[in-house]
């Protein structure tokens, strides 16, 4: 029997570790130059009050808001470091030359032939611009522990101050320019929506009324964003028990005469979310469906008239709190009423700080944009059982708030006979 022979080490000492890789032209960006330096004047502005002498972010949704590269983390980290002067992106070899095409500002790239390039590459954009540092602003929510603990041993001795809430907090106020993408994922939504529902018949299956949704969307934001990635549009079309969880995926159960839907939209926008969701249903709904599905539109008319400035997302919670406690259903209202967009996706990114929710205390203003999303889910063995919800995105104003989705909403408007 042949003895295995022993696996030879790879000598490494002439790979690149740390490089750049300027490969073709760069793109148009989702954003003006100018808007780009707004948000980076204002990361500035948190290191000079935070007392950090640069940041080193990894989270995806902050990647992507300040450089308008989206990461496919892959188990990799990725980073931008924001220094007094500059901003770099910092992004694994097996992504080529194409952070650096669609990145506002620097890119370097680290090779996987060391687990500690990622931090020689982060120090190596320190060094170059003689930043000794003594404490550097970094996200707790954008790293692992492990991660953490890694960045603790290689910059040792160097304080590693949470900037993730402050950050957050600058981007729930929105710049025209990303209300007008938001916008238009609004209208895009409202797309997919109305495709979906003229495609609603007896017999079709979720994941094909899904697939037609999505295919309603995808090219008209090609035709939007012609230079920019298409990436995570989905719809997401339940049926009766399904409806039961916000983010059940689509089947491939059949409709059926007198089935609950809710239908949900979501055009990726350049890595932003937006969202259009309507309960509908397949026939006339029985009373009991009828009652509760009035009661959830009456409670989403009710939410957005109380968005505006001055108003706190915890009162608004609980007013809504008390008109589903007024009808004894509060018990079936599982989520918050709504929550800010911008960039994030199923994968990535939260602004925590602005939710209708009873433990949120942000104070709405000009430029916030939110959603107003009542849901009540019935237990299966309840007369009306199922879920239902909708969903609008709402821009606030100076006196008030101005509704970007279109999508008709309620009985009136969504049996399909």
């Amino acid at each position: 029997m042949t003895r295995p022979t022993k696996p030879q080490r790879t000598d490494h000492s002439t790979v690149p570790h740390v490089f750049t890789q300027y490969n073709g032209e760069q793109q148009d960006l989702t954003y003006s130059p100018a808007e780009f330096e707004r948000r980076l004047t204002n990361a500035r502005k948190v290191m000079a009050a935070d007392e950090v002498d640069a940041l080193v972010l990894t989270s995806m949704h902050n990647i992507k808001y300040f450089s308008d590269f989206v990461p496919s983390p892959f188990g990799r980290i990725f980073a931008i470091v924001i220094t007094p002067e500059d901003s770099i992106t910092i992004t694994p070899w097996v992504d080529g030359g194409m952070p650096w095409r669609t990145t506002y500002g620097e890119n370097i790239v680290y090779s996987d032939w060391d687990a500690q390039n990622i931090f020689r590459a982060i120090q190596h954009t320190l060094d170059e611009r003689n930043i000794k540092p003594r404490r550097l602003g970094i996200e707790h929510d954008g790293l692992t522990v492990e991660q953490y603990r890694r960045f603790q041993d290689w910059f040792e001795g160097i304080d590693l101050f949470n900037v993730a809430t402050d950050l957050m907090n600058q981007r729930v106020v929105k710049s025209d320019e990303e209300i007008y993408l938001i916008s238009e994922g609004a209208r895009i939504a409202d797309i997919g929506g109305r495709a979906i529902k003229n495609a609603i018949t007896e017999g079709i299956t979720e994941y094909e009324l899904a697939l037609i949704g999505t295919e309603a969307m995808v090219p008209e934001i090609a035709k939007s964003y012609p230079s920019r990635e298409l990436r995570e549009t989905w719809c997401l079309v339940q049926a009766g028990i399904n409806t039961d969880g916000a983010h059940n995926w689509p089947t491939t159960r059949r409709l059926q005469k007198g089935d609950l839907l809710s239908i949900n939209c979501f055009p990726m926008m350049s890595g932003h979310y937006t969202a259009m969701e309507r309960t509908m249903f397949l026939g006339q709904p029985d009373k009991r469906s009828l009652e509760l599905w009035k009661i959830n539109v009456e409670a989403f008319e009710l939410g957005k008239e109380l968005i505006k400035p001055g108003a706190i997302a915890q009162d608004v919670a609980a007013e809504l709190n008390r008109f589903f406690e007024k009808h004894d259903l509060l018990k079936y209202a599982p989520i918050g009423y709504g929550h800010s967009f911008g960039v994030m996706s199923p994968y990535y990114g939260r602004e925590a700080a602005m939710e209708f929710r009873e433990d949120i205390a942000t104070e709405l203003k000009p430029n916030m944009v939110v959603s107003m999303e009542p849901m009540l889910t019935i237990p299966d063995n309840m007369p009306g059982a199922g879920a239902y919800r909708e969903h609008d995105i709402l821009v606030l104003t100076e006196d008030g708030h101005r509704n970007l989705t279109e999508f008709e909403v309620g009985p009136e408007h969504n049996i399909i006979d």
